[in-house]
């Protein structure tokens, strides 16, 4: 059984700014901090929004998960859409990716292993950055955590015409997607949509978690299947407690999510099995 998790507010949080070669530089946060004489893991963390909202705030909540269960977070404030569209925000995320990597060492100790990770919109970008990394054999990743991930541009899973019909705010994702592909050829893009991407092969080992009334869960679970035929290393779960995913997650957290210490949990066995 993984070891009980630490509380998330326990974690340090720190604002900064990074400066990137080729793009203006971009405001993060960093969560947590590297343990004297070892290597902590190292994430790089996707806030959510439907890629046209949300910010550091609206990321808290998984970014304090993810410290909470031993790691270093470095939580991204990408640009987002319609301002910058695909694949802005991809590009801006590898950048700092890159940046994550050369900074290891000082942000989590020798030896210290890089993931990457988001929430809803936050989990695409996360997808599609470890697609970048492994068509530009750099930067090496150690895993990719993907919460209630936004997937599919046809929004037109079971578990998402369920959320419209129960009155659910199921448009906002197609409406979100409509702001951050430019036109209609970029849904066939590995980078834009890489639950259709034709080459799933040789991608870092994933945990994708989802939620029992979460709407994206169908588009989900149908990506860590894919992964898992293409030879992925893949931890799927669909956890009991994480209820109202995945607005819990991509809003300024009051207090502690119920399902912090579910997640967390996951997470540690995930850096456990990925040493």
């Amino acid at each position: 059984m993984p070891p009980r998790a630490t509380p998330p507010a326990a974690a340090e949080e720190t604002d900064t700014r990074i400066t990137l070669a080729n793009r203006p530089a971009v405001d993060a946060r960093l969560y947590g901090k590297r343990t004297p004489g070892a290597a902590t893991p190292l994430v790089l963390h996707f806030h959510g929004g439907a890629f046209v909202a949300g910010g550091l705030d609206c990321g808290a909540t998984v970014a304090r998960m993810l410290a909470g269960a031993g790691a270093v977070v470095v939580s991204l404030a990408y640009p987002l859409a319609p301002a910058s569209p695909f694949p802005e925000g991809i590009e801006v995320g590898y950048e700092v990716l890159a940046w994550v990597h050369k900074q290891r060492t000082k942000l989590a100790g020798q030896g210290a292993r890089v993931y990457l990770a988001g929430e809803e919109a936050g989990g695409n970008l996360a997808a599609a950055v470890a697609m970048m990394s492994r068509d530009r054999a750099h930067p090496p990743l150690a895993g990719q955590i993907l919460l209630s991930p936004m997937l599919d541009p046809c929004v037109a899973t079971a578990s998402q015409r369920a959320a419209t019909e129960e009155g659910a705010t199921g448009c906002k994702w197609a409406d979100g997607w409509q702001q951050y592909l430019r036109c209609p050829m970029d849904a066939e893009h590995p980078y834009a949509v890489p639950a259709t991407s034709r080459r799933l092969a040789a991608l870092t080992p994933t945990l994708v978690l989802s939620g029992a009334d979460d709407p994206l869960r169908d588009e989900a679970r149908a990506y860590a299947d894919r992964l898992r035929s293409a030879g992925v290393d893949v931890t799927y779960q669909l956890l009991s407690s994480a209820q109202g995913w995945p607005e819990t997650l991509v809003e300024p957290p009051p207090g502690e999510c119920p399902c912090a210490l579910a997640v967390q949990q996951q997470v540690q066995a995930f850096f456990a099995a990925t040493t």
